[in-house]
C-alpha cells in the first residue's frame, strides 16, 4: 500500500508541475504576441490542450508500467496490453468520460481514481485560466 501511495504521489505531482509550468509559461508568453485577443486566445486553448496531453500521456506510461509489472493489477473487458491502450484508458478516465469498456482490478485502481479527480481539478484550472486570458482582452479591437 506504501508503494502505490508513493506511486501516486509522484505522478500526481509531476503532472501538476508540468500544468502549473505550462500555463505560466503561456501567461508570460500570450501578452507578447502581437497579433489579434482572438488568436491569442486560440493559443492558450491550444497550448493548455497540448498540456493536458503530456499529462494524459504520463499517466498512459503509468498505467501501462504497472500493468505489465506483477502486483499492480491489470485492466479487463476490451484492453489488449498495448500501450495505446493505457494512454486511451488515461484520456477516458482523466476526462472523468469513462465508458467503462476498461476495468482495473488490484491496486491500479487507486491511480484510477486519482486519475480522474486530478483531471478534474487541472482541466477546471485551464478553464479558470482561459476565463482570465479571455476577459483581458474581451472588447480590445482587433
Amino acid at each position: 500500500m506504501i508503494k502505490i501511495t508513493l506511486i501516486n504521489t509522484l505522478v500526481v505531482a509531476l503532472v501538476v508541475l508540468i500544468h502549473y509550468e505550462s500555463l505560466w509559461y503561456l501567461s508570460k508568453l500570450l501578452p507578447r504576441i502581437h497579433i489579434a485577443p482572438k488568436y491569442r486566445t486560440l493559443i492558450g486553448v491550444v497550448g493548455a490542450l497540448m498540456a493536458h496531453t503530456v499529462e494524459i500521456w504520463i499517466f498512459g506510461l503509468v498505467f501501462y508500467w504497472m500493468h505489465h509489472d506483477f502486483g499492480f493489477g491489470e485492466f479487463k473487458g476490451d484492453f489488449s496490453g498495448a500501450l495505446l491502450d493505457c494512454v486511451y484508458f488515461s484520456f477516458t478516465t482523466y476526462s472523468t468520460l469513462g465508458f467503462g469498456d476498461i476495468t482495473p482490478t488490484g491496486d491500479i485502481r487507486f491511480l484510477t481514481g486519482i486519475v480522474s479527480l486530478t483531471g478534474l481539478v487541472l482541466i477546471t484550472w485551464t478553464a479558470s485560466f482561459l476565463f482570465l486570458e479571455m476577459q483581458r482582452d474581451w472588447g480590445k479591437s482587433e
